[in-house]
């Protein structure tokens, strides 16, 4: 039986799938040559570009502390106990969150937790709260230096979402939640509370030089109505998602790939996602 054109035969199926599966039975020697052959698999096609980055956040993971993703203090949306109900519940209203620290006489000192849907629940009774203090639940502690792959094997057995993060002389450094650490494997979470970022006039940037600075999470729709492109969404949402895959692995700064009568250079990356890139018009394509 003949092979149809292009298809790719049996035993090259075969030799990578045995290629991935070597992979995740312990013979790559480090982390290194794992992400190599797993960057490679991704390049056959093997692998989405998502589902790479997803995997590389695992792996990352279980590598970072609680320091590195943390809220900090001065950051923290804390409630002090001898705030009214009325201020309190403006407090959580304003803000969107839905737990909070409630601390005493100082910051340092953290009282528990105030879940914001027991506080709602109260108010929708007859009998409206009259002291914070009957609410708070107790609060988790932990020191900066806990992994969090381990933090978030004990989220999920507590059902506990947020942790408050305590430095080497016991004073308060910050907080996580279970968000924090999700959003270093999926990347970033966004809900209706966090700011709106998908403008398409603040996501490209003109500079001095007649090039652009195009956020990768710009819409393909957003950047063709700029440039009077005509590249696909079908496939693809964000201009980012299409050069990726053209490009065939998640890239470093400085990579190139020029796409029709635009040549995209790689500016910024994190550990999972490209996330802007220098934009060239060559008219004369």
């Amino acid at each position: 039986m003949s092979e149809e054109p292009g298809s790719t035969t049996a035993p090259e199926k075969r030799s990578w799938l045995d290629r991935i599966s070597q992979v995740f039975s312990g013979e790559p020697r480090n982390r290194e040559d794992l992400l190599e052959g797993l960057r490679e698999a991704q390049a056959r096609g093997l692998l989405s570009i998502d589902t790479l980055a997803m995997i590389e956040g695992a792996i990352a993971v279980s590598e970072q502390q609680v320091g590195d993703v943390m809220i900090p203090r001065a950051q923290m949306v804390a409630l002090s106990i001898d705030l009214g109900m009325d201020e309190v519940l403006a407090i959580v209203i304003d803000s969107g969150h839905s737990r909070f620290p409630v601390y005493g006489e100082e910051r340092d000192e953290i009282l528990g937790i105030l879940l914001a849907k027991d506080l709602l629940k109260s108010f929708a009774e007859d009998a409206p709260p009259q002291t914070l203090a009957e609410f708070i639940r107790p609060a988790v502690m932990i020191p900066e230096s806990k992994r969090l792959n381990v933090l978030l094997k004990e989220f999920r057995l507590s059902r506990n979402h947020m942790a408050i993060v305590v430095d080497e002389y016991g004073g308060v450094a910050g907080l996580v939640t279970i968000e924090d650490v999700l959003e270093q494997i999926v990347g970033e979470i966004d809900d209706e509370h966090d700011e709106d970022e998908d403008d398409g006039q603040t996501q490209i940037a003109a500079q001095a030089d007649g090039r652009y600075v195009v956020d990768a999470l710009t819409p393909i729709e957003d950047f063709n109505e700029r440039f009077g492109a005509d590249f696909p969404d079908d496939e693809y949402d964000t201009i980012g998602g299409l050069v990726i895959t053209a490009i065939g692995h998640l890239p470093q700064p400085g990579e190139e790939l020029a796409l029709g009568r635009f040549s995209f250079r790689v500016a910024s990356v994190d550990d999972r996602r490209v996330e802007s890139f220098m934009v060239s018009l060559n008219p004369d394509v």
